[in-house]
């Protein structure tokens, strides 16, 4: 009797993603192998062309779960008639995403596939919650300044938190008092005068 061929199903197909996307954090892109991710996932070579294409669709899967992901976990965030503290929510969500998903964060950010927060923003794109938070504020005239480059000062100043947090350079108590001074004053920084003055006295009140 002849054995049945192996299914290359969603589960296969969710293996693959999910060795691809540990291997590719954890170890440089080139160990990446269709051969290597196969035999992590307990699954053939044939799987991952059946279903990715190959290497290059397989990396390209992983990467788009890390965008879904981070875009799902911005959106979620509720707007409110304060765009400061929307601004300030989002980046605890995305911070959140980071530290719970530190593979998928590592691959998104990490130079296995280029991210530009300055292009042009596709429906689903993590920039765009953020995009649309500091428009609110700019209409508000809480904040003055480009959109794009408010938005790039304030995911540098995330990701540089975030990846040091992940990389265990900070305590737990430095990386949470951090993250809070830090956020605040990027956003005190693009504030108008008038609300930079209120932002400021009311801190140094606390």
């Amino acid at each position: 009797m002849t054995a049945a061929a192996p299914v290359n199903d969603e589960t296969v197909g969710e293996r693959l993603v999910e060795c691809a996307t540990e291997m590719l954090a954890t170890g440089p892109q080139e160990s990446v192998t269709v051969r290597a991710v196969a035999a992590a996932a307990q699954a053939s070579t044939t799987a991952v062309y059946s279903l990715f294409g190959g290497k290059d669709g397989l990396i390209g899967a992983v990467r788009d779960r890390a965008v879904a992901g981070l875009f799902r976990e911005l959106s979620a965030v509720r707007t409110s008639a304060d765009p400061l503290a929307d601004l300030h929510a989002l980046a605890v969500a995305y911070r959140r995403w980071g530290r719970g998903h530190s593979h998928l964060y590592t691959v998104l950010f990490g130079g296995v596939q280029s991210f530009d927060p300055s292009g042009h923003p596709g429906g689903s794109d993590p920039i765009r919650p953020l995009l649309a938070a500091i428009d609110r504020a700019l209409t508000a005239s809480v904040l003055v300044g480009e959109a794009r480059s408010i938005a790039l000062s304030i995911w540098g100043a995330l990701h540089g938190l975030v990846t040091l947090e992940l990389a265990g350079a900070l305590d737990a108590a430095t990386a949470e008092a951090a993250f809070h001074s830090t956020v605040h004053s990027t956003l005190r920084g693009w504030t108008t005068p008038a609300v930079f003055r209120v932002r400021r006295e009311a801190e140094l009140a606390s």
